[in-house]
């Protein structure tokens, strides 16, 4: 994580969503950013992790690596988000890793692949957001 892309998680935060939901940053730059999140906390009836919190997890990593990338004076907004769930975390945390797959002067498009703590993938997501100027 270099020094300017740890100030901009620090100055622009996660939000409030990210925040109630125990998601931490563990490493950050344009190129690969990693996030981990409780599953304590954030299941459905089941106790299973619920499906909207490996979303939510991938959207928070996909759209601040997206503004990342965009740069000062340049808003990234998610327009299209899908989501793959292929496995059910139960305990422990989940680990989310954001990799750009385009990353264009108007649109980004990142995949989050998100493992539980046996390195298991459990949810492959994908996210396009538009560049826009302020």
């Amino acid at each position: 994580m270099t020094e300017d892309a740890l100030a901009y998680v620090k100055q622009r935060g996660l939000g409030a969503l990210a925040d109630k939901m125990g998601i931490e940053i563990v490493e950050f730059s344009v190129e690969r950013s990693v996030a981990r999140m409780p599953v304590l906390g954030n299941t459905q009836p089941a106790d299973l992790l619920h499906g909207g919190a490996y979303v939510v997890l991938g959207e928070s990593l996909g759209s601040m690596s997206a503004n990342l990338y965009a740069g000062e004076g340049r808003l990234a907004v998610g327009i299209e988000i899908n989501a793959s769930h292929t496995r059910s975390a139960t305990s422990g945390y989940v680990t989310g890793v954001c990799t750009p797959i385009h990353l264009g002067r108007t649109l980004t498009t990142h995949e989050i692949s998100v493992t539980d703590d046996q390195g298991r993938r459990c949810s492959t997501i994908r996210i396009t957001n538009l560049i826009k100027d302020l």
